[in-house]
């Protein structure tokens, strides 16, 4: 809510009319004080603190135009209301294109007056709290913030500093987990960018008759459902960054318009036949070997040139244990922060010998979700080896569990594709993903090589 008391300088070379002014704003919950001569108050507006500016367009010496620049330079975010003979409506709209807030033409009443003040405050107040709010997020995601000393992670932050100004696309790679959407905010936050928009897309997710539309946008009619005009991803991020996490799913067909994006800066929406000029810097990540989908002919060779001009590399977390520590203390700390009532505080160093033990297949992630779940369903102060997952830091022999005739490996590559997939419920992309395998790959596995793995969600 706004303040009550928020100080406004009532500003009119007739002081009668100032004073009533302030009189009744007073007696509307405002601190108003009335201001007879246009030079004391562009002296005061640059020395005081005031909310709200009220001023009357024609004074002697600075008129209500000069008292609005100089309010304008000193405090950008303080509102101005103009007050006007109706003689002189065109120098108020006028004062509107300077970035006056409002005008009222004489005589108009204290409650109308106090009306436009109370909106322009609250709009002022919601302003300061965004850019506060932008400013946070900006720290929020700087690259100070991200967690790590081991020599891997201070080389990809110094990496970050110093191509966080250019303006060349950026390729991010690194297992699942590891972070890599953290990574891609750091660049931008880092960057002369960081005001503008982040507009982030999964490519994996969005299944691939949307996914055109939700980066090149499209018009009314475009196709079934479409009933209005949309600006696509790449518009709507304009100016700031687009990050295209998990690129490597990425359709084919996508995959030549959005070079022809990367070459042009230029996209055209469904069912257009405009182009607009766009300016978002693009960050693409995956988890995938690029090179080896280029091989297989489901990545464009001509893509991946123009994406991987500055590589970034996030380590696995098993690269990283001497950073172990210092993240477990991090999440336990955040999950705490959730559930304010559990008793949990620590973790003993036992149990966390098998933290250390672990080879962590799911990366930060995995470890984010481990000390959530003992956090959330811990009962004492300190978590032992018996709340641990039990399979959690458990080293297994090397000897395989293989026994009776000898197969074809091809065969036990099937066997295993299938218990595999039996395993995860089913998803073929997790499967697949797990196995370190493509799609189509698992289809032959699994003896259904002409399903189409595409569209599947998992």
């Amino acid at each position: 809510m706004r303040d009550p008391r928020s100080r406004v300088f009532v500003v009119d070379d007739d002081r009668a009319l100032a004073e009533a002014l302030s009189e009744g704003l007073v007696d509307r919950g405002f601190d108003a004080i009335p201001i007879a001569s246009s030079r004391e108050a562009a002296r005061r507006l640059v020395s005081e603190d005031v909310d709200a500016l009220v001023t009357d367009l024609r004074m002697p010496g600075v008129d209500g135009l000069g008292l609005l620049e100089i309010s304008t330079r000193s405090a950008p975010e303080r509102p101005v209301i103009v007050m006007t003979a109706y003689s002189a409506v065109d120098t108020a709209v006028e004062s509107i294109r300077q970035g006056a807030y409002n005008y009222l033409t004489k005589p108009f009443k204290v409650d109308e007056l106090a009306l436009f003040l109370g909106r322009a405050l609250d709009e002022a107040r919601v302003r300061r709290e965004a850019i506060v709010l932008r400013r946070a997020l900006r720290e929020q995601s700087s690259i100070a913030n991200v967690i790590g000393t081991s020599d891997a992670m201070r080389e990809l932050c110094d990496l970050v500093s110093r191509v966080a100004d250019a303006t060349t696309p950026v390729l991010i790679l690194g297992e699942t987990g590891t972070g890599k959407g953290l990574i891609a905010r750091a660049v931008h936050a880092a960057g002369p960018r960081a005001d503008a928009p982040f507009v982030t897309i999964n490519c994996a997710a969005v299944p691939e008759n949307f996914l055109e539309s939700e980066l090149f946008g499209h018009t009314k009619g475009a196709f079934t459902g479409a009933t209005g005009p949309r600006k696509g991803l790449f518009e709507q991020a304009s100016g700031g960054t687009l990050f295209l996490d998990e690129i490597g799913e990425m359709p084919l067909n996508l995959q030549a318009k959005l070079l022809d994006v990367l070459e042009r800066w230029v996209v055209r929406a469904l069912g257009s036949d405009h182009e607009r000029p766009v300016s978002a810097r693009v960050i693409a990540a995956t988890h995938r070997n690029l090179r080896a989908r280029v091989r297989e002919g489901t990545f464009r060779e001509d893509l991946l040139f123009r994406l991987d001009i500055v590589r970034l590399e996030v380590p696995a977390l098993r690269q990283r244990p001497l950073d172990l520590a210092a993240l477990t203390d991090h999440f336990l700390v955040r999950a705490r922060q959730r559930h304010p009532t559990s008793p949990v505080k620590n973790i003993a160093p036992d149990a966390f010998a098998r933290f250390m033990a672990h080879g962590w297949p799911g990366n930060v992630r995995e470890l984010e979700n481990v000390v959530e779940r003992l956090v959330l369903l811990g009962r004492n102060a300190e978590v032992g080896v018996s709340d641990l997952p039990a399979d959690l830091g458990v080293t297994h022999s090397e000897e395989l569990p293989f026994h009776g005739a000898v197969l074809p490996l091809e065969d036990v590559e099937r066997r295993y594709a299938r218990w595999a997939i039996a395993q995860l419920g089913g998803r073929k992309m997790l499967t697949a993903e797990k196995l370190r395998i493509d799609r189509k790959t698992l289809a032959r596995l699994l003896g259904n090589a002409d399903d189409d793995p595409s569209g599947e969600a998992s």
